[in-house]
């Protein structure tokens, strides 16, 4: 089982030319198996990149909300007033990884009525999402 990856393609290929395929099961027809693991990968890629930039203006958010103790300490206060129903704090995502996005987004969309209070107190803060961003 190999991923979708041009050189696994040519290598399979190279074996099913180099090996009797008379002796493989399905005449060597299912030697390459896509990885499903990979496959769900690419989807959920190609889906993201649907809503790149609403995932970019979140992603701000939790940048500018995190940097700093006293920000990290007035977006508390603030979600403390809303208020909200969530312990967790907010989390960055690694970019090349989609779980670290999926759950960055999903601890943000906790704090959603947060953002738009915060972003009448703070003149810095300058990448609120939109209402269709969180969609």
């Amino acid at each position: 089982m190999v991923d979708n990856c041009t050189t696994n393609d040519a290598m399979i290929n190279h074996l099913l030319q180099k090996l009797p395929t008379k002796d493989m099961p399905f005449d060597g027809k299912v030697l390459h198996m896509r990885c499903c693991a990979h496959i769900l990968n690419l989807i959920v890629k190609d889906e993201l990149d649907i809503i790149d930039r609403s995932i970019e203006r979140i992603r701000d958010s939790v940048i500018y909300w995190t940097a700093l103790p006293s920000r990290v300490e007035k977006f508390e206060e603030i979600a403390c007033e809303v208020p909200v129903n969530c312990t967790k704090k907010l989390c960055l995502d690694c970019k090349t990884r989609w779980n670290s996005t999926y759950l960055m987004l999903e601890t943000a969309i906790s704090y959603k009525d947060v953002f738009p209070r915060l972003n009448v107190r703070e003149k810095n803060y300058k990448s609120l999402p939109t209402e269709e961003d969180w969609v």
